[in-house]
């Protein structure tokens, strides 16, 4: 007993506590943080109610959409109204209509506006028609586990800039391009035909520019149409066609509104692309609104004026198309 009792006394203590690390201090300075005074008298004045919880969670998007995509709009609107832009020493900008006016005057300011609302509606329904068996193919026959896959693929061209994809559709539409040499060698042409700086060349860079906001989606408003739906009226005799006008089309019509309002929008304002496919003929309204904002002078102003009026017209013409589109979306599914 006494042996056990000495080694019992003799047995090393435990080993002392290591001092704390540098993360568990961190962790105990927020830790202090969290459960001090000020910051609880901060989280109670700022999440005191519903209310305030909303706009403490909606105060940074309001002011990105403000300061990123409002703001600047406004801006120009305003410097629409105004004699000269940039300001100038000695020179105080004056109140004007002017600039807004003069769109009328000129035939050659209206004539590149009709042509690039006539363009973008036909891009947009070219771009529809291309898309729209590639996104129900995608949704409906490809196996879901492989569908990601499937738009990976589709997206890997999206992975470069406008400008290269852009000087890519000029070497496919070259005389010595890919589509010439195909058609040489088919032996239906002997000769190179011209494809370039013509509407086709544009329209085909547009169209191939602006697919991937058609396709994404119509595809999304595809793939959550049941499947079952097709079958049961499949099963009461519908034939394929029907299927597609009565079922389908009515149920993706938010799909194809979406689309076709983000391919709308988007080609109303392209401008490099246009400048590298088009010709003298095909001058598109962005082009004549760069031509104010290139030259020196008082110009901005012009430019800024035929800016807010392109804008204000797609907007209207979108929202025409959008009220349509709800009405006849309803008849269909009558």
């Amino acid at each position: 007993m006494a042996h056990l009792e000495s080694k019992y006394v003799e047995a090393p203590c435990a080993p002392a506590k290591p001092a704390q690390s540098g993360k568990a201090a961190r962790r105990s300075f927020w830790g202090s943080l969290l459960a001090s005074d000020t910051y609880q008298a901060v989280v109670n004045v700022l999440l005191k109610n519903e209310r305030r919880q909303f706009w403490v969670l909606a105060a940074f998007p309001l002011a990105w959409v403000f300061f990123a995509h409002l703001g600047p709009i406004l801006q120009m609107f305003w410097i629409s109204f105004l004699d000269s832009y940039p300001p100038t020493a000695g020179r105080q900008p004056q109140f004007t209509l002017s600039n807004w006016i003069a769109f009328f005057q000129e035939a050659i300011f209206v004539m590149p506006f009709l042509r690039t609302l006539i363009y973008s509606v036909v891009f947009t329904t070219c771009t529809l028609i291309l898309t729209y068996p590639v996104a129900y193919f995608l949704a409906k026959h490809v196996k879901r586990q492989n569908q990601l896959l499937f738009l990976l693929l589709l997206l890997i061209p999206f992975w470069v800039g406008e400008i290269v994809r852009t000087y890519a559709i000029m070497i496919m539409l070259g005389n010595n391009g890919a589509l010439n040499l195909a058609l040489k060698w088919v032996g239906l042409i002997d000769r190179p035909i011209p494809f370039m700086y013509t509407g086709f060349s544009m329209g085909v860079g547009i169209v191939y520019l602006t697919s991937l906001y058609m396709l994404l989606p119509l595809y999304s408003a595809l793939e959550k149409i049941p499947n079952s739906y097709l079958e049961a009226a499949a099963d009461l005799g519908a034939g394929s066609w029907h299927r597609f006008r009565k079922v389908t089309l009515p149920l993706s019509k938010e799909g194809v509104a979406s689309g076709c309002t983000l391919v709308f929008l988007i080609s109303t304002g392209y401008y490099a692309t246009p400048v590298l496919l088009g010709g003298p003929s095909t001058t598109v309204f962005a082009e004549t609104i760069a031509g104010f904002f290139h030259v020196a002078g008082d110009k901005w102003p012009i430019g800024a004026a035929f800016s807010s009026l392109m804008l204000i017209t797609t907007l209207g013409v979108t929202g025409i198309f959008l009220k349509l589109m709800g009405r006849s979306g309803k008849g269909m599914m009558k």
